[in-house]
């Protein structure tokens, strides 16, 4: 197995990040929530413009990870409004993580954080936080063992059903 590829996304990436995000979000959430919600979701947030203006959002950097030329897992990194429960200092958003299922235990995840908190640090940050959905356990407990810690809630419209999120915060120590 070859070493997984790490890279930012640039403009020509559009097309297959919007089908990787709309894929894996749906695989994630889909099982939990009512088709009609994920489909006004999905149209409202993975299509090929929308990921065209992520990608060219200076205040936002997207990270692709490839193992043998697939896209396996990404995330986007942002400046950001931070909800009223993050405190840190100069908080820069970890908008979304994901790591494509066949892939998860490979230390992948851990590798596309690293890179996440780097990002953190290049837009400016010196607190990286996200928000979970309260009924991933799992992401939680990935979270928590990167260091994050619960700081709160927010609400999070999934279509028409308003749903809970967990919001966590970490304060990065600088680069060696």
């Amino acid at each position: 197995m070859s070493e997984p590829r790490l890279r930012r996304a640039d403009r020509a990436d559009a097309a297959a990040l919007a089908e990787f995000a709309a894929r894996i979000f749906a695989e994630t959430f889909g099982p939990d929530n009512r088709p009609e919600d994920m489909a006004a979701h999905l149209a409202a947030t993975f299509g090929v413009r929308q990921q065209t203006e992520d990608i060219l959002d200076p205040d936002i950097v997207t990270l692709l990870m490839e193992d043998d030329g697939r896209l396996v897992a990404y995330t986007q990194v942002r400046r950001h409004v931070p909800p009223d429960c993050v405190t840190g200092e100069a908080p820069v958003e970890i908008g979304r993580f994901y790591v494509d299922r066949p892939w998860h235990g490979r230390g992948f995840a851990q590798r596309l954080m690293t890179a996440a908190l780097d990002a953190v640090r290049e837009l400016g940050g010196r607190t990286a936080w996200l928000a979970v959905w309260e009924r991933n356990p799992r992401a939680i407990a990935f979270y928590e063992k990167c260091g994050f810690r619960d700081v709160g809630s927010q609400i999070f419209r999934l279509g028409a059903d308003v749903q809970t999120d967990r919001v966590m915060e970490m304060a990065l120590r600088h680069p060696a």
